[in-house]
């Protein structure tokens, strides 16, 4: 079966209907068939952060999607611990040539551990580090 991670601007395009990712996300995931989706909640941290500005109901509808991706038998959430956020770090500081967040640090290395090379995203922070995006 294929796995891919999914990034924040993915479930940020997929959740909120005025981004302007939304009908690519949601072509992406039709044509994506049967797959395994892998993503971190630092990921679901930072798409919760990045609707928090955009009202009741969005804010509602979204913390809803979120607690789905949870229960989602198709989507395992890696979480976040003590040693991943230091790992993280160590890449952040160790790339002063990049502009890559934390939270793309630490799902590069999640990638890497687990030989995922297609990222639900159109961050090209991860074309970068290697990686094939899928919302181009």
């Amino acid at each position: 079966m294929k796995v891919v991670f999914a990034d924040a601007s993915y479930w940020i395009a997929l959740f909120h209907a005025r981004d302007g990712l939304h009908q690519k996300a949601r072509e992406t995931s039709v044509g994506l068939g049967k797959c395994r989706v892998i993503t971190s909640e630092m990921v679901l941290s930072e798409v919760l952060n990045g609707l928090s500005d955009k009202g009741p109901e969005i804010r509602e509808k979204v913390a809803k999607a979120v607690k789905a991706v949870i229960d989602s038998p198709n989507v395992e959430v890696v979480p976040q611990t003590s040693q991943q956020f230091r790992d993280a770090l160590d890449r952040y500081a160790g790339r002063k040539d990049k502009e890559w967040g934390l939270t793309d640090c630490a799902s590069m290395q999640t990638m890497e551990q687990r030989s995922i090379r297609e990222v639900l995203t159109a961050d090209h922070h991860f074309e970068q580090a290697g990686f094939t995006i899928l919302l181009k």
